[in-house]
């Protein structure tokens, strides 16, 4: 499916980062890992090896355009191409409106928004000089919707599916696509620290009754990466069970 390929994933050490790397290496992709910490990089880019693919792990800060420019340096080092794209990284720093610090929208802001931004500059070069290439931001269902105590985390993701859509016009001509995968409530170490109570709650308030898996926005991933795509762009792809329609 994806035989030949070259991806660049970041935020992959750990949970829906980790998962679409997987999915993309068991579907015939080579990896260029990124997270700000060694921590469950290396051991990704093994398990991808074992799988029979080559995997490079870059530890660095989204955020920081330094750190940007050396991933795709070392990008550039091991592959002559980039394929695909997967702005994941991510953070949370989450508090009432009237009590957020300027430090903790901001910062926010640097990773979730700014680190797509730079990710997809340095991408959008060499695929518009390849001409092909599949760039896929990874957005929330909470972009769409809002959120009481994330109005930092939700105007970065709302920004997102705006960057989405602006690169997808400007890169269509380089048989670039650009699109956006909106998850819901995922299972993850966040959703499952929750209260009992909490949890029961949230889980009300999907249709489908239950919390998303990983390998549920992995798929997802997967198809706007692939040749099925490719007459999609500027799009979001919402997968929250149907908690937001």
């Amino acid at each position: 499916m994806l035989s030949g390929k070259v991806a660049v994933v970041t935020g992959a050490s750990r949970g829906i980062g980790r998962e679409i790397a997987l999915a993309l290496a068991d579907n015939g992709a080579d990896l260029v890992l990124s997270a700000r910490s060694a921590e469950g990089l290396e051991s990704l880019a093994h398990e991808i090896k074992r799988k029979g693919r080559r995997a490079l792990a870059v530890t660095g800060d989204v955020a920081c355009s330094e750190d940007v420019a050396h991933l795709f340096s070392e990008a550039g080092k091991s592959f002559d191409r980039i394929d695909i794209l997967v702005n994941n990284a991510g953070i949370t720093r989450d508090g009432l409106l009237v009590r957020m610090k300027d430090e903790d929208w901001d910062l926010v802001m640097d990773t979730n928004l700014k680190g797509a931004f730079l990710c997809t500059r340095a991408a959008g070069k060499i695929m518009s000089k390849q001409r092909s290439g599949r760039i896929i931001n990874i957005s929330s269902v909470v972009g769409e919707m809002g959120n009481p105590g994330q109005a930092n985390y939700c105007a970065s993701k709302a920004g997102l599916v705006g960057l989405t859509k602006s690169v997808a016009r400007e890169l269509a001509r380089r048989n670039v696509t650009a699109n956006a995968v909106a998850p819901g409530f995922v299972v993850t170490e966040m959703t499952s620290a929750l209260p009992e109570k909490a949890r029961e709650d949230l889980i009300g308030q999907i249709p489908l009754a239950r919390l998303g898996e990983p390998a549920d926005i992995a798929n997802a991933v997967l198809f706007l990466a692939s040749d099925n795509a490719a007459y999609i762009t500027g799009q979001v792809l919402s997968v929250n069970g149907g908690m937001y329609m």
